[in-house]
Formats: C-alpha cells, structure tokens, sequence
C-alpha cells in the first residue's frame, strides 16, 4: 500500500461522480480510501464554485483540511474540480497551504499526482484541455460514495449553452458525452454491485449524443439502461426545456422502468429576463414542453429551479414570474438568488439588484411554492405509493424513504410505520395516511392486505 486517503467532495452530484472515480484510480494504484481525514496520508477536497456560496465553502474546507497538516498524518492536501481550474494563476498565492491542484479535466491523473506529492514535490497544478473527450474506461473503477442501492450516472461533460451568468463553460469546457456502449458497461457493472436506482445526470442530459452520434439519442440511452437486469428504477435530471425530445418523452412515459420524474431548471419565467439570461427559450416554449410532459405523463413530477434577482429584473418581471409559477404549479421547485459571478457577462450588467431585494423574492416564490407543494401532497392521501427504504429514525421507531417522484437529497421523504424490519434499499407499498408541506406520512401495507 502506497498509502492512505480521504476525500470530501462539494457541490453537485457531477462532482461526486468524479469524485468516485477518482477514488477507484486511486485504490487501483495502491492507495487505500479512508473516511477519517486526521489519519490519512493524502487529502484531496473537490471543490466547487459555482456561485458564491460555494466558493466560500470550498476555501473554508480547504483550510480546515488544511489543518490536519498539523494535527494530523497529512502528507499531501490537493485541490480538484472547478475553484483551481477557476483560478488557477492565483491559486497557490490565496492558498499556499495547497500541494497541488488538479484540474476539471485531468482528474484520472490524481494517483500520479499522490505520487508526485509522497515524493516530495509541492506546489505544483496538474491542468489539461478542458475539451478534451471523456474517459470512458475509468467509469467501471468508481467506488461508491452513495447508498449502495442509487448510483449517479454521469453521461457526459461541459456545456454548450453560455448562459450569461454562469462560469461552467470556462470551467468544465464544451459538452462531451460518454460513448453509449461504456455507459451501458458501467451501469451494468453497478447493477451487479446491488444499485437498483440510476440517477442520470450531466450539465445538459437533454444532448446527450448529439456531438457523437450528430443527434441527441438520450431517448436510445435511457431505453439500453432499462433493459439491464436488476435496474427497477431510472431517473432523469438536468434537461434543458428547448432541447428535450419529444422522443425522449414518448419513452419515458412508456417504459415502466423510467421514473415519470424530470430535473428541468427552467432559471425564470419572463421572456425579457430569459434573454438577458442568455436562455433558449421563453414563456410559450416552457409552457409547451410542460405541456407535452403532462400530456404524456400526467402523472409527472417536474422539479426545477428558478433565478431571482437578476441583472435589472423589474418589479413587472417578477411579477410575470410570481404568475407563471402560480399558473405551472410545478411538484418541486427551488429558488436562488442571482449571484454576481466575475468573468460573467451578467457580472458586468447595470442594475444589479441589492441583497435584500432578492431575498424578498425568493422568500415571496418559495411561500408560493409551500401552498402548492402542500396541495399536492395532500392529494395523496389514501393512496397507496411505491417507497425504496433510506432508512430509520430509532427515536420514533418510524422508517423513511422515497417515491419515484422524489430524487435522492433533494426532494420530500415518506415517513412510515412497518410491523416487520424492513432495510436500505427494500421496496414497500406504503398507503399514505397524512401529508405535511413536503413529506408524506404512512404505513406499510402487505400483501393480504391488499387482498382484502
């Protein structure tokens, strides 16, 4: 064993693929993964900077890490992911306590950058094209960071879109997606493993293929996934509304395995704010693909995410978004406020908007959204709903889990009471019996129960 190491992983679940991987390199190169920073040889914190927020949280946990450095057996302290492929002229001179960083793009390189480090080399930064294709091969190494029943699968990487207040194109360049032969391969492979759930995602899943196969074959994809055994449950996050297909559409709503679930951050609702966002669509196409989604599945559940407070963002304009939400009624909905990013074209916009205001509006959507969500939550009382098992909270002695219609971390649970021990990753038909604003409440219901 050359080694021990330790990771932390921040931001999206993207990050955490990568972060998989990375580990699985490692592990394959001789090092050992820990879960204890104080003791290991090499830390390495996969940073995200997406909005300011983030930034902030990845220098604060790189200078906790940093610490081990004297209180602990740390030998190396590297930085991957965005914030050093961000700032990487800087870098060493805001944080020298840093041995190495390792771009967005040359992550499979992260056992010998441990190497170089447990050698005696400092300070050094490990950067490739940030255009450079996907690695499929490394996929079938990840070494799971999740519950060993859902998995993220990470299709491609980049983004084409230059929306106007976002840095990821410089960061994580064009978009590039996985052969769909090696994406088949992995998602095998985490089916033997006992994954039951695939999460999809990307910056935009809605192209996938389009730059290998000159058309989008997300639809081609998600229909090889389901045919894969012990896979029972697929989701779909981060689709763009203007190019989501109607291909797309017509498999999810009739392969059984494709959750009726879709992650479409729409960012705003007025046309105006739309195109100073740099955005493809506007107010007639989100109502369209909305539209078609319901139509084919009327059962979906839509989550997206919406920007307040952009650049000049009028008193009307909001007021268009507050009726375009009250009208659309999405099932799951979060709100951020716009954050003024340097190397942006909206960072450089007039009329910035104060803090004050836009924490005015998002407080203003999200208590829209609580009365929404709530309605519908309460109309599934008395329903009787497919749960996979996250877990149990010994205190009450109830368990909780998900539905199809909610993704891991970010949406609302089932709590639920079971006559008989039930575990991680089981599937249980719980009827449900109350609702709250977010969460749904119930017992489990067997067998004979049904019978009656």
């Amino acid at each position: 064993m050359k080694g021990t190491v330790a990771f932390t992983s921040l931001g999206c679940d993207k990050n955490r693929v990568d972060s998989e991987v990375m580990l699985g390199i490692l592990q394959k190169k001789g090092y050992q993964p820990i879960a204890e920073e104080q003791t290991a040889d090499i830390i390495v914190v996969n940073t995200c900077c997406f909005i300011r927020d983030a930034l902030e949280e990845s220098i604060e946990t790189i200078l906790e890490m940093a610490e081990y450095k004297k209180t602990g057996n740390c030998k190396g302290l590297i930085v991957a992911g965005c914030l050093g492929q961000r700032y990487e002229k800087e870098f060493f001179d805001e944080l020298p306590e840093v041995d190495a960083v390792v771009g967005t793009a040359a992550y499979e390189e992260i056992a010998e950058v441990a190497d170089r480090i447990l050698g005696g080399e400092q300070g050094f930064k490990h950067l490739e094209d940030i255009n450079k294709p996907m690695q499929d091969a490394n996929g079938a190494l990840r070494v799971l960071s999740t519950a060993p029943y859902f998995a993220y699968l990470k299709i491609s990487e980049g983004c084409d879109n230059h929306c106007t207040y976002c840095v990821i194109p410089k960061m994580r360049g064009r978009h590039r997606s996985r052969s769909m032969e090696s994406l088949i391969e992995e998602a095998t492979m985490l089916a033997k493993q006992g994954v039951k759930e695939l999460v999809i995602v990307a910056q935009d899943t809605s192209i996938y293929g389009r730059d290998l196969y000159a058309e989008p074959k997300l639809h081609e994809l998600l229909q090889k996934l389901s045919e894969i055994e012990g896979i029972r449950w697929i989701r779909l996050l981060y689709c763009y509304p203007e190019t989501l297909t109607q291909q797309t559409i017509d498999v999810m709503a009739s392969n059984e395995k494709i959750c009726h679930y879709i992650d479409m951050p729409i960012q705003h609702g007025c046309d105006s704010v739309l195109k100073r966002m740099g955005r493809k669509s506007n107010q007639a196409l989100l109502k369209d693909t909305i539209a078609r989604l319901r139509k084919a599945m009327p059962d979906i559940a839509i989550r997206t995410t919406l920007i307040v407070g952009f650049p000049g963002e009028t008193e009307e304009e909001f007021a268009d978004l507050q009726a375009f939400v009250q009208e659309m009624r999405f099932d799951r909905l979060g709100v951020f406020t716009y954050s003024q990013e340097e190397g942006t074209p909206a960072g450089k916009m007039e009329n910035q908007i104060p803090e004050e205001v836009k924490e005015q509006r998002q407080q203003i959507i999200m208590d829209m959204q609580k009365d929404i969500a709530a309605a519908l939550c309460q109309q599934e009382v008395g329903k009787t709903l497919e749960v996979v098992v996250e877990g149990k909270l010994p205190e009450e002695q109830i368990y909780c889990g998900r539905t199809k219609w909610d993704a891991p971390d970010i949406d609302g649970m089932v709590f639920f009471g079971a006559e008989e021990e039930v575990y991680s990753g089981d599937f249980v038909s719980v009827k449900i019996k109350e609702a709250s604003d977010y969460d749904l409440m119930g017992d489990v219901v067997y067998a004979d129960e049904f019978a009656e």
